[in-house]
């Protein structure tokens, strides 16, 4: 933009200010704001990563994205382990129960996505790094993180 045009930019935005007029800002969904993509809700364990305040009424606040992926990855493990969960429709049946979700849609989107049949037994903590971006995606509408930002908040629940 040459001088011409960035002067009359800032006039442009100096004129909206005087006459009180608003900016739109983009906001980041709340999962991702808090650092807790998979959108846990606060049930009172204690994580690990945990923000030293929780200013969210519902949802966990991470201290960093990998914490919240670290979270969701142990969950999900452990409906394998100790539910016998072992399909990606019961897991999201689980994780975003029918009575408040689309479980049926959010179940078919993870699965195809991740290459899997809903119904198709897995090992679970072997899919998690295809699994967990799906769910962001799901539960934010967009999926921000690099795969080794995923992998390490894997990686950091089997540390």
């Amino acid at each position: 933009m040459d001088s011409k045009g960035l002067t009359l930019a800032l006039l442009a935005l100096l004129a909206l200010t005087l006459a009180g007029g608003t900016y739109m800002t983009v906001r980041q969904p709340r999962g991702i704001r808090n650092n807790n993509p998979g959108n846990i809700e606060n049930n009172g364990i204690p994580w690990n990563g945990l923000s030293s305040e929780q200013t969210d009424s519902r949802f966990y606040q991470f201290v960093s994205p990998e914490y919240g992926i670290r979270a969701m990855a142990r969950i999900l493990n452990n409906y394998q382990v100790k539910h016998g969960l072992n399909t990606v429709r019961a897991l999201i049946n689980r994780w975003a129960p029918p009575f408040e979700n689309k479980t049926d849609s959010y179940a078919e989107h993870v699965a195809h996505a991740a290459g899997l049949d809903p119904d198709q037994p897995i090992d679970v903590s072997q899919h998690l790094a295809d699994i967990i971006p799906v769910m962001i995606k799901h539960e934010n509408g967009q999926q921000p993180y690099s795969q080794s930002t995923i992998n390490t908040g894997i990686q950091m629940a089997f540390a």
